[in-house]
């Protein structure tokens, strides 16, 4: 059987369709994915702030898994706006709510600045991460391109 040069630059044999594994499956344009993302994120803190009056691990939570979301969503040549989108979002969402809740990210005495940093403070584990596990989804993509959908390549036998 002939060998050629598949898809993803990798050997796969022309025999055979090459369906795409779930590192693969990414293909929607970064602007899609940050809207889709900030609305997503922007849904479960206005939830949180109706049902609990302030930022809950639900906000945490919903965070992280936005961040995972946008990760394998995005087609592989826009990965960069989604390896920077983290920290954007959690800072857009902590000055959004400074500005409108500033009760639910700080003290309502503190200023804008000073609420902003005292969000992000009070919000830094789920945006070390949320931005860990985008990383990490990223390159294991771009592994994963690279060497047609298989993450570990392995050893050629002797």
């Amino acid at each position: 059987m002939t060998r050629a040069i598949g898809p993803y630059g990798a050997d796969v044999s022309t025999g055979a369709t090459h369906q795409r594994t779930l590192w693969e499956e990414g293909r929607k344009p970064a602007p899609m994915v940050v809207v889709l993302a900030a609305l997503m994120l922007l849904f479960v803190v206005l939830l949180d702030l109706l049902t609990f009056r302030d930022l809950t691990v639900m906000s945490d939570i919903a965070f992280v898994l936005v961040c995972v979301a946008a990760a394998l969503a995005v087609r592989p040549r826009e990965f960069f706006v989604i390896g920077v989108l983290p920290p954007l979002l959690m800072a857009a969402t902590i000055a959004f709510l400074a500005l409108m809740a500033r009760d639910a990210v700080a003290d309502p005495a503190d200023g804008l600045g000073q609420a902003v940093v005292s969000g992000l403070a009070h919000h830094a584990g789920a945006l070390v991460v949320g931005y860990a596990l985008t990383l990490a989804l990223l390159a294991l993509r771009q592994v994963a391109l690279r060497n047609a959908g298989i993450i570990r390549a392995g050893r050629a036998r002797r």
